[in-house]
């Protein structure tokens, strides 16, 4: 099994690219994720190379910025080439399956870019971040009561 799931911050502006040929979108940057355990008070970070394909590539480069938090869901990669100074060159990086904008260093006002509410309400970031939660009761309809948790005996 090869499943990674990561939440950080983006370390710099989403690069977007083309293929050569059949001109399918990818977009390559790095996040930044606080390490559980922090050295002598100070805090730690890896510094992790991400890779997007498809449509959420172009969305990820339009819709996210340095400095914004995001969550990526995807498997490792290892590949190789050969630099030009002839040396082989080894690197290790995310490809992901999923994106999630989570929120970021800037405000949101209302609604998001995508047409809907923001549902960000801290969560994620380790502690609330000035993100407004917009969380809303479900509409069940006539054909549904919702029951109280107090009243259900088990």
């Amino acid at each position: 099994m090869n499943k990674v799931v990561l939440i950080g911050r983006l370390t710099k502006d989403p690069e977007l690219k083309f293929t050569p040929g059949n001109g399918t979108a990818v977009a390559t940057f790095s996040i930044a994720v606080d390490r559980r355990f922090k050295s002598e008070g100070q805090p730690t970070a890896d510094f992790i190379p991400i890779v997007v394909w498809g449509k959420q590539a172009e969305n990820t480069a339009n819709y996210m910025s340095k400095g914004r938090l995001i969550g990526i869901s995807g498997r490792i990669q290892t590949r190789s080439y050969e630099a030009k100074d002839g040396t082989r060159r080894y690197v290790t990086e995310i490809v992901a399956e999923e994106v999630q904008f989570l929120g970021g260093k800037q405000s949101f006002e209302g609604n998001n870019e995508f047409g809907g509410n923001n549902d960000f309400g801290g969560g994620f970031g380790g502690g609330n971040n000035n993100q407004p939660s917009f969380k809303k009761e479900p509409d069940y309809g006539n054909d549904v009561t919702p029951v109280d948790d107090d009243d259900i005996p088990f």
